[in-house]
């Protein structure tokens, strides 16, 4: 039997720092909610906006599987594996923190930053760190699904060290998709960046999320023009 969760958006929790606003899916920072931990593996889904000017200090992680998906403005990484970058809407990054690493970002441009971080937990400790980054142009995501973060290495997408997919898609209002699980033990986190949609029957609205999990297929239809991310994941360790 499916079994499913809603997440609205004004539900999350938020953290308003003056040049940072975050809002919380999961319980992080000073937001805790004791039935909103996580889903399965996936531990932290942040929409953070960041003031033109500002950013976050270098500061260390372990042991985390980090993803950033710019939707709009530009930010610096630096890292201490020597990495140096800038990147703007529709780049996706990945941290693979392993046995440990420092990083800084910061908004370098004129407007402000607004990127989605998610948090996944590694299948192995301890692993040398590493660090990837791929473009996504949205025009060539119209109408399909798009893997940008996949346990399986490639070219064409980022590698995470975890049983674990990540797909954005653009879609137009009327168009519909199924999405289909991989069979062991997984569930998958339909997060709606802007748009209505319906997913196995239930409507979720722009920055709304849902759950779900026990079953093989996923069924999206957009009653909207929409823009969607998916996130596959172990729901057990």
């Amino acid at each position: 039997m499916m079994m499913f969760q809603v997440y609205k958006a004004n539900e999350r929790g938020v953290k308003d720092q003056g040049w940072l606003l975050s809002n919380f899916t999961f319980s992080f920072s000073s937001y805790a909610n004791p039935v909103r931990s996580g889903f399965g593996l996936l531990r932290v889904l942040n929409d953070d906006y960041v003031k033109p000017g500002n950013g976050f200090g270098i500061h260390p992680h372990m042991n985390m599987e980090i993803i950033s998906i710019m939707l709009a403005g530009s930010m610096n990484h630096i890292d201490t594996l020597g990495y140096k970058e800038v990147v703007t809407k529709d780049w996706v990054q990945i941290m693979s923190a392993g046995s440990g690493l420092r990083h800084e970002e910061h908004n370098v441009g004129n407007d402000d930053v607004n990127f989605l971080q998610i948090w996944i937990e590694p299948k192995v400790q301890n692993i040398s760190p590493r660090y990837q980054r791929r473009y996504f142009p949205e025009e060539k995501r119209l109408n399909i699904l798009t893997t940008i973060v996949s346990n399986e290495e490639g070219q064409h997408h980022c590698w995470i060290n975890q049983n674990a997919k990540l797909s954005l898609g653009h879609f137009e209002k009327g168009k519909k998709h199924r999405y289909t699980l991989n069979p062991v033990n997984k569930g998958i986190f339909v997060f709606s960046i802007n748009g209505d949609i319906v997913v196995n029957g239930e409507n979720i609205g722009t920055r709304d999320a849902i759950g779900l999990w026990n079953t093989d297929t996923a069924e999206l239809s957009f009653q909207s023009e929409s823009r969607v991310l998916i996130i596959e994941t172990p729901i057990n360790p």
